[in-house]
Order: C-alpha cells, then structure tokens, then sequence
C-alpha cells in the first residue's frame, strides 16, 4: 500500500515540483497540499495522511506551531520537516516539537525516499549535515557552559551566542520560538551573572571565550 502524503509549504511553485517529483514513484501518494500549518490541520481532517512533509517558516501558522498541534492531536502522523533552514534553532524547534525526520531543500530525491520510508517505520531521519550541525550545538553549548563562571544556563548560553553572531532581540526570538520579553530576560540575565554592561561587552566575552570566531 502506497504511503499517503501531504505537502506543506507556502510557495505553490515548491509543492506542485515536489508533487511531481514523487509522483513517479509507486510506493507514494500525494493526497493533498497545503499553504500553511493551519490550512494543513484541515486538509488533514479530509486526506488523512500517514506523512507530512513541513515546511518551517510560513504565514498564519509555522511549521513549528502545527507539528506541536498534530503531535498533541494525531500522533500517529509522521512528520518531515523540509526546509531551507540550517540554523541548529530551527531544527531543535521542529524535533522538539515531535517531528521525526528534518531534510534541507536541496536534499536529495533518494533522501527524500529514504526519510519518508524510515519514518514509517518509527525511526527518525537526520542526514550527515544535519546531525553534524546537532552534535557541533552541543559541543559548543557545552564549552559555554563549563566556562570559569559555570553560571549560564544552556538556552542562556545559546542566546548569548546569536546575541555575539549580531542577532537582533526580534530575530532570536523567532529563531528560538518565544518572546521578545523572554529573549529580554535572558540577555539581562547573561549581562548580569557575567558582570558585563553591554552588547558590545557580549560579543567581546564570545570572542575571548572562543564561543564565536571573527
């Protein structure tokens, strides 16, 4: 029996190439597309899918919100994230949110095909690039962690960082998924259990302590 899926992405051109792509193959049926997280919810009610390809940045509800919602309301649906996102933010939002597979755009065909029939089988999908980029994270949150003052906390550390990269509070706040306020409270935190006065006084720490490189 063919594997049902659905595509979600917010750019028609993306989901009709994608559609056609795997059309030729026998063992998959695309049953629907859909704009964004929302509008997949409800072709979801119509088409039931086994699969859904998601995309991550998309208007009305992203990527991230909508496998939360399916995760919480049918979990018996496999979720691909695929996306031109490389940021380690993005792919621990869509895995923490309950996805069990994440692909970059520019993926393979024979990917694609290997990912959707892994996931059928319960088991989750990462590519080399991709886990290379998880287990650098973790290296590098780690490192931050251990520094001489041990007083940051892991997502501390990680926003001290995109702070150091020239994030602005707006963007980190999507990038990680929460509020500009809480983004706030951990840069005002950071600033104060490492004694330091300003952003500029951040990239300069990040610097000394190898957390970013010039």
């Amino acid at each position: 029996m063919a594997v049902k899926v659905l595509i979600v992405d917010d750019h028609q051109l993306f989901r009709q190439g994608l559609a056609n792509l795997l059309s030729d193959t026998s063992s998959i049926e695309i049953v629907c597309h859909a704009e964004n997280g929302q509008d997949a919810i409800e072709k979801i009610k119509k088409c039931n899918p086994d699969v859904v390809l998601m995309d991550i940045g998309m208007p009305v509800m992203n990527g991230v919100e909508a496998t939360k919602y399916l995760q919480k309301n049918n979990p018996e649906i496999k979720i691909i994230a695929l996306s031109m996102h490389a940021e380690k933010t993005y792919i621990k939002g869509m895995l923490e949110a309950g996805a069990m597979g994440y692909l970059f755009k520019n993926c393979s065909y024979q990917q694609l095909i290997d990912a959707i029939t892994t996931v059928c089988s319960g088991k989750k999908y990462l590519s080399g690039t991709i886990t290379e980029i998880l287990i650098d994270d973790y290296i590098g949150i780690d490192e931050a962690i251990q520094d001489k003052n041990q007083v940051l906390t892991a997502r501390e550390s990680e926003v001290l960082k995109l702070i150091a990269e020239g994030k602005q509070t707006r963007e980190i706040s999507e990038m990680l998924f929460v509020s500009v306020k809480t983004i706030g409270t951990h840069k005002q935190n950071i600033l104060e259990k490492l004694k330091l006065k300003t952003t500029t006084d951040i990239v300069k720490y990040a610097l000394k302590n190898g957390i970013i490189s010039l």
